[in-house]
C-alpha cells in the first residue's frame, strides 16, 4: 500500500540514497517499525549505489548484506525477481509445513524447515511452493481453526487434530 507513493517520490536508488529520514518517514509511517524501516531503506539504497552499481543483487549472500534484509526477504527476492529455486519460510510456511507433515514437528528454526522442504520439493517447483504454502495457511490450514473438511490434502495430511472445524 505504501510503495506506489514511495516509488513515485524516490524512483531510483540514488533518489532514496540522497534523501533524509524526515523525507522518507512520512511515506512509511503506517507500517510496523517505521523508524527502523526508514533507516534500513535509506541504508539499503546507499549500499545499492555504493557496492552494487544501483542494482538489486541476485545472490542470497549479497542480498543479506543490505540493511533490513534477512534470509526470508532475500529468498523472496531471489525467488520472485530472479526465479531462483529458493524457498522463503515465513510464519505461514513454518507452521503449515510442520502441521501437514512436510517438515519435522521438532524443527525449531525457519532455516531448518527451509532445508527440509527444499530437500524434497522438485527444483522447478520450489519457487512456487512458498506461495502455495502461504495461501494454504491463510485460507485453509488456518492457525487456530483449520478447515480440514474442505482441505484438498486432508487424506495425506499428518495433522493429529483433523476435523476440528465445526
Amino acid at each position: 500500500m505504501v510503495t506506489p507513493a514511495l516509488f513515485r517520490e524516490f524512483p531510483t536508488p540514488e533518489h532514496l540514497a540522497n534523501s533524509s529520514f524526515d523525507e522518507v518517514f512520512p511515506f512509511i509511517k503506517s507500517v510496523t517499525y517505521p523508524n527502523s524501516k526508514t533507516k534500513h531503506l535509506i541504508g539499503m539504497a546507499k549500499m545499492l549505489c555504493e557496492k552494487f552499481d544501483s542494482k538489486v543483487p541476485e545472490t542470497i549472500t549479497d542480498l543479506q548484506k543490505l540493511p533490513g534484509v534477512g534470509r526470508k526477504t532475500a529468498n523472496v527476492i531471489a525467488s520472485v525477481v530472479y526465479n531462483q529455486p529458493v524457498l522463503a519460510v515465513d510464519t505461514h510456511v513454518f507452521r503449515v509445513s510442520k502441521r501437514i507433515g512436510l517438515a519435522n514437528l521438532n524443527s525449531k528454526t525457519p532455516l531448518a524447515v527451509e532445508q527440509q522442504l527444499i530437500k524434497y520439493i522438485p527444483t522447478h517447483l520450489i519457487a512456487k511452493a512458498h506461495h502455495w504454502l502461504i495461501l494454504h495457511g491463510r485460507y485453509t490450514c488456518i492457525a487456530r481453526k483449520p478447515r480440514c473438511s474442505s482441505c484438498v490434502i486432508e487424506d495425506i495430511c499428518e495433522y493429529d487434530e483433523k476435523n476440528v472445524e465445526e
